[in-house]
């Protein structure tokens, strides 16, 4: 039921991954460690989809986990010193520094402090699809909160907003971006927008059971409501090739465990794996800088923002403490990259669990892998 390579000393992990799939915790699923320079752990099975099998090349739809892709590809730019990290947005971006968002910065933008975390107007699934015209409406867009006061959690413009910032520093659009200087370098299969002849290696998403929440106690101006109902973005819709091909750089990337784990590899290696460098120590450093922490606005749970990433965090216990950054997506796809261990533990499932920060399934699996390391 489970295939591909895992060194021995990570076998409690391939076994943790064969029980899930063996009692239906999981449907199909990929799980990779990359330890000190080496993928020691490329394990994958279950169902795709009714009937195919997950296949060594099977992707999923990773939701949040590629807000950690998108925030990567602005870090490679600054290291290359195509953006400032304190520079506002503006410098790059003029139109977005109306309505007082020209105190918004670039750090603000990929740490979730931009006062920026949704559209006011309404905002159609479609509309996410056509990245730069709701990409531009942002930039019309009034603060909600002044920047760098807390966070309130990018859900689904994240995306958008860093694209329009890339797609005017770099030149190309952020998924271009992100295939050729990120995903391409280190021949990693993760992917912001399927193309349709390779969509036949994408695993469905199983929708999660009901979180249990009873969204009408919240208040009209809730930033939750504000941001998760617009538009309301459901996991049916996201099996469709439109979505699949679509480049939202905020929850609609795919990949698997292995390739989100050699490209996060870098952050947890000092900037470079596999001989490819892709950060320096400066901007390594910056990342683990503390952005905001204390209850966020839209996940109304503590969070820890570094620069683009979470750091550890009450509200996840099983992401290791010290320098950590990481981050997960809804249902319960998740990377953590540890620098002091020279880890970095990926999973990508298709059913998804009642998660937004942690769950009981994804946190088993960090816990064994972390275990694991520590008892190399």
């Amino acid at each position: 039921m489970v295939d591909g390579t895992c060194a021995e000393e990570f076998a409690p992990l391939r076994d943790l991954l064969v029980r899930n799939l063996e009692d239906g915790t999981d449907v199909g699923a990929a799980v990779a460690v990359v330890h000190d320079g080496d993928l020691v752990v490329d394990l994958w099975g279950g169902a795709a989809r009714p009937g195919v099998p997950w296949r060594e090349d099977t992707v999923v739809m990773t939701w949040s986990v590629t807000k950690a892709m998108s925030s990567l590809t602005v870090l490679a730019l600054a290291d290359r010193g195509v953006v400032d990290l304190d520079a506002p947005v503006a410098t790059y971006w003029p139109e977005f520094g109306a309505h007082g968002k020209e105190r918004v910065l670039v750090r603000h933008l990929i740490s979730h402090t931009s006062g920026v975390p949704g559209w006011s107007r309404q905002v159609t699934v479609e509309d996410l699809l056509d990245v730069e015209r709701s990409g531009d409406w942002l930039a019309e867009e009034p603060l909600w909160h002044e920047p760098g006061d807390g966070s309130a959690y990018q859900i689904v413009d994240h995306g958008h907003l860093v694209d329009g910032l890339v797609r005017r520093a770099a030149g190309r659009s952020l998924a271009e971006v992100f295939r050729d200087d990120i995903a391409g370098p280190f021949a990693a299969d993760f992917m912001i927008g399927v193309p349709l002849d390779q969509q036949d290696r994408c695993a469905d998403l199983i929708a999660p059971p009901p979180s249990g929440v009873d969204y009408s106690q919240l208040p009209p101006d809730s930033f939750l409501l504000r941001t998760m109902a617009n538009p309301l973005l459901l996991p049916e819709a996201c099996n469709s090739p439109e979505w699949r091909s679509g480049p939202v750089g905020s929850v609609g990337g795919h990949g698997n465990a292995r390739g989100v784990a050699q490209i996060q590899a870098a952050v947890s290696h000092g900037g470079a794996y596999g001989g490819r460098g892709l950060l320096g120590p400066a901007t390594i450093d910056r990342v683990l800088e503390v952005q905001a922490t204390g209850v966020d606005r839209v996940l109304m749970t503590p969070a820890t923002w570094g620069t683009g990433f979470g750091l550890p965090m009450s509200s996840a216990p099983s992401v290791p403490g010290g320098r950590t950054c990481w981050w997960t997506g809804w249902g319960g796809a998740i990377v953590v990259n540890s620098l002091d261990s020279r880890t970095t533990v990926a999973y990508t499932p298709n059913r998804m669990a009642s998660h937004l920060v942690a769950s009981p399934r994804t946190d088993g699996y960090l816990d064994t892998a972390f275990a694991c390391v520590a008892g190399l």
